[in-house]
């Protein structure tokens, strides 16, 4: 079986089921990236430049027509693939950024399989959670819609779809919701597991250790979306209530989703300058984007770990907080609830700042009375979301299910 991967971060989601497959016999496997695509053994990597910048076109089309641009330049590197001779038989893509629209016509007999990580709507989800922000407005709310383009082309045109998380499944259209099934990529259990003995070196810091009492915080960017605001304005309660807590925040100041403040060159900044006087700066460690082994330490040594969310694409670093037995401070929130249940973690209101405090300062408070949430939250991932045991084998049978052909991995 040939298998194409299509994703401008390859592997992101495509890396544990690639990393299995590398060791099948009956498959060949290339992928189609961006300049920031990685290599995995196994796997033939055709890399495209990013679409040049140009002239914008009307606002409510822009994203489709930077998608279009980009959707050239993977038909050019797919072309190259085709003719080095690969013809797949089995496509898996992520169509968030137009790189499906090609793809049909350049490989006709291949069945496609799109990753369905959200779809936006004006109602339930991200758009419209937040009361600080602005609403959109009308125009704001078409521009949204057209945001599902070439979502809803690649929806139209697969085979099959995947998606994470079941609620992630219920944002798309009912009308495609057939054709989509729920596999989670999965977490390394094995190298996110739980180490009593774990130690965290920090430049100019003493180790820090379980023994520590240590509130910690990860989002790819510190921003709105993951929260970020509610956690700092939660923060001097909680030190206050706390002498002894410090704070280990890791995540860059750039913008993943959302837009940047007005006024302000990132949200820490903004968050820094309002909060100025109200915390204990020395305690407040921001740690910008750790080496995976000291991310990894830095949650095997957490006392309470916070992740917050608007109802959005679930992070990986919930599922490897958890992995780890780590106590989970999660939001209120739909993605959250259906990981998090209350036995093997903490739920707390996201826009309620004395009673995320509270909840934190009781995380905080009661290690010993939390030892049991903590196993749970490692069976949690264990049973359902080990990349080796449940996630890459469900998903393994799967595709042999699609296509008539068993992939022994």
């Amino acid at each position: 079986m040939n298998i194409l991967f299509v994703h401008q971060n390859f592997p992101a989601q495509f890396r544990n089921i690639a990393n299995a497959l590398s060791r099948a016999a009956n498959v060949k496997m290339a992928a189609i990236g961006c300049d920031t695509a990685r290599s995995v053994v196994g796997v033939s990597l055709y890399r495209y430049p990013a679409p040049a910048h140009y002239i914008p076109s009307h606002s409510f089309s822009r994203r489709f027509d930077g998608e279009c641009r980009r959707a050239e330049e993977v038909l050019y590197a797919a072309t190259r693939v085709a003719d080095d001779g690969f013809n797949p038989d089995l496509i898996l893509v992520h169509p968030g950024w137009g790189e499906s629209l090609p793809l049909r016509a350049l490989f006709p007999n291949a069945k496609i399989v799109v990753y369905c990580e959200y779809y936006y709507t004006a109602k339930g989800g991200d758009v419209g959670f937040d009361p600080e922000l602005p609403p959109l407005g009308v125009d704001g709310y078409v521009a949204l819609n057209a945001k599902n383009a070439s979502m809803l082309l690649a929806l139209a045109s697969c085979d099959a779809a995947l998606a994470p998380t079941h609620w992630q499944k219920s944002t798309f259209p009912r009308d495609f919701q057939h054709k989509i099934e729920v596999v989670h990529e999965g977490i390394d259990t094995d190298f996110f597991a739980p180490d009593p003995e774990a130690v965290l070196r920090l430049p100019g810091s003493l180790p820090l250790t379980a023994a520590d009492e240590l509130l910690t915080f990860s989002a790819r960017s510190l921003e709105p979306i993951r929260g970020f605001h509610c956690f700092m304005r939660a923060l001097p309660r909680v030190l206050e209530a706390r002498p002894q807590a410090r704070v280990l925040i890791v995540g860059g100041d750039g913008v993943s989703y959302g837009a940047p403040p007005r006024k302000h060159p990132s949200w820490k900044a903004m968050l820094l300058e309002e909060l100025r006087g109200q915390i204990d700066e020395s305690r407040v460690l921001f740690l910008g984007r750790l080496p995976y082994a000291d991310y990894l330490r830095m949650l095997q040594v957490s006392t309470a770990h916070v992740y917050l969310t608007y109802p959005f694409a679930l992070s990986w670093s919930l599922l490897e907080a958890m992995s780890v037995g780590g106590l989970v401070v999660g939001s209120n929130t739909p993605p959250v609830r259906e990981i998090i249940d209350g036995a093997n973690g903490v739920l707390a209101p996201m826009f309620d700042l004395p009673a995320l405090a509270g909840t934190i300062v009781d995380a905080l408070a009661g290690p010993e009375a939390n030892v049991g949430k903590r196993i749970r939250a490692r069976q949690t991932i264990l049973e359902n979301y080990d990349a080796h045991t449940v996630c890459t084998p469900k998903l393994v049978n799967w595709i042999g299910g699609l296509t008539g052909e068993m992939v022994l991995a």
